[in-house]
C-alpha cells in the first residue's frame, strides 16, 4: 500500500511539473513554482481516473513538502550573512510598523468577512490572519472556530499570493530566466564550476545541519521548522566552517536542486485543493476573495513605500511583506535573486507575532461575544 501511494505521489508531481516546465520555457523565472501549482490544483480538483487518487486523500503525504523545505533550507542557509542585521538596525522602526500594519489589514479583512458573510466572528478572524496555513487552523480548533472554513480561507489566500506575487515580482525584476539561473549557480557554487568530492562532503554536512536545525526549531516551536530551523542550522555550519578553515566553504549545489524544491512545494500546496472545499460556502468564498485581493493590494502599496524609505529593493520588500507562506515567498526570493534571508526573517517574525498575540486577542473577542449574547438572551427572557 505504501509503495502504491509513493508511486501515485511521484506520478502526480511529474505530471504537475509539466506546467512548470512550460512556463519556465516561456521565460518566466518563477515558472516552475506557478506552473506546477496550477496543474497540481487542477489534478486535485478533477482527480482523473488514471491517477487513481483515493477520495479520502486530501493532498500529498506531508513528507514531500518537508523534503522541498529541506532543499530550500540548504539553498538559503548558504546565503546567510550580516546584511539582514544591518538592514534591521538601520530600518527597524519602518519594518516593525509594516508588520503591525499587515496585521491590522488582516484584522480589517476578518471584520469585513464577518459582517458580509455567514461566517462567525472568531472563524473570520482566524481565516484572514497571516499566521501560516499549518499554524492557524490548529490554533483555531483550540478556541472553537470552524477549522474547515479557516483552512479553506487560509489555503485560498496562500494560493492567490503564490499565483500573483511571484508573477508580479518576476515581471517587475526584468531579469530573463537564464540570467537568474546563472546568478543562482554562482552563489550556490561559490564561483567554482568544477565538481570536487570535498564539495559533496560539505553538502552532506549541511544536510545534517538541516536535520539538527529542525529539532532545535521544533523544540523552540518555530513556524515551518524544517525550513526555518534548517536554514539557521545550515547558516551556523556555513559560518563556523568558513571561519575555521579561513575561506568560504563550497557545497556541491546545482541549480536543479531549487527546481526540485519548487516542484515538491508547489505540488504539495496544489494537491490540497478539492471540490468538497467549496460546498455550501459560496458567499464566504466570494467575500474572502475580495478581502484577500484587498489585503494583497494594500501590502503591495506599503511594500513600495518601504522600498522608497529604506532603499531595500521593491522585490525584496514585496516578498517580505506579502501575506503568503514562508516557504513559498522564500522560494520566489531565491529564484529571483532577492535578499532571501531578509524575506524569510520578516515572514517568520510576522508569523511569530500573529501566533503569539492574535490568538489571545481572538479568545478575548469570543468571550466578549458570548457575554454579549448571554446578556441579550437574559433581556429577552426577562
Amino acid at each position: 500500500m505504501k509503495r502504491k501511494s509513493l508511486f501515485q505521489s511521484i506520478c502526480f508531481m511529474i505530471i504537475s511539473s509539466i506546467g512548470g516546465l512550460v512556463l519556465s520555457l516561456a521565460g518566466l523565472s518563477i515558472g516552475w513554482m506557478i506552473g506546477t501549482l496550477l496543474i497540481a490544483a487542477f489534478l486535485s480538483f478533477k482527480r482523473p481516473a488514471f491517477l487513481k487518487i483515493p477520495r479520502e486523500q486530501k493532498g500529498l503525504p506531508p513528507y514531500w513538502l518537508r523534503i522541498g523545505q529541506c532543499i530550500l533550507a540548504i539553498e538559503l542557509g548558504q546565503k546567510i550573512n550580516l546584511s539582514v542585521v544591518h538592514t534591521f538596525k538601520d530600518h527597524w522602526l519602518v519594518i516593525l510598523v509594516m508588520l503591525f500594519l499587515s496585521i491590522v489589514f488582516a484584522l480589517i479583512s476578518g471584520l469585513l468577512l464577518w459582517k458580509f458573510s455567514n461566517t462567525d466572528m472568531i472563524t473570520s478572524f482566524f481565516g484572514t490572519s497571516p499566521g501560516g496555513l499549518s499554524a492557524m487552523p490548529s490554533i483555531a480548533e483550540e478556541v472553537g472556530a470552524n477549522t474547515i472554513v479557516v483552512t479553506i480561507i487560509q489555503t485560498m489566500r496562500v494560493f492567490l499570493v503564490v499565483l500573483t506575487i511571484p508573477l508580479f515580482a518576476s515581471t517587475w525584476s526584468h531579469h530573463p530566466a537564464n540570467h537568474v539561473i546563472a546568478n543562482s549557480d554562482v552563489v550556490s557554487s561559490g564561483g567554482v564550476s568544477g565538481f570536487e568530492w570535498s564539495h559533496l562532503l560539505w553538502t552532506l554536512i549541511l544536510a545534517f545541519g538541516v536535520w539538527g536545525g529542525y529539532y532545535i526549531g521544533k523544540h523552540l516551536k518555530f513556524p515551518a521548522p524544517w525550513l526555518v530551523g534548517g536554514m539557521l542550522g545550515v547558516g551556523c555550519l556555513q559560518t563556523l566552517g568558513s571561519t575555521f578553515v579561513g575561506h568560504d566553504m563550497i557545497a556541491w549545489w546545482p541549480h536543479s536542486a531549487i527546481i526540485l524544491s519548487q516542484i515538491f512545494i508547489a505540488s504539495s500546496i496544489g494537491s490540497r485543493f478539492y471540490k468538497e472545499m467549496l460546498t455550501g460556502i459560496g458567499k464566504t468564498m466570494w467575500v474572502s476573495l475580495l478581502t484577500t485581493i484587498g489585503l494583497i493590494v494594500s501590502m503591495l502599496v506599503c511594500a513600495y513605500f518601504v522600498s522608497i524609505i529604506t532603499g531595500i529593493s521593491f522585490i525584496t520588500s514585496m516578498l517580505a511583506f506579502a501575506p503568503g507562506g514562508i516557504a513559498e515567498m522564500a522560494t520566489t526570493s531565491a529564484v529571483l535573486g532577492a535578499d532571501s534571508t531578509f524575506v524569510v526573517v520578516v515572514q517568520v517574525l510576522r508569523v511569530l507575532v500573529v501566533c503569539i498575540i492574535l490568538p489571545t486577542l481572538f479568545r478575548g473577542l469570543k468571550q466578549w461575544e458570548v457575554r454579549k449574547m448571554t446578556r441579550a438572551q437574559s433581556r429577552i427572557s426577562a
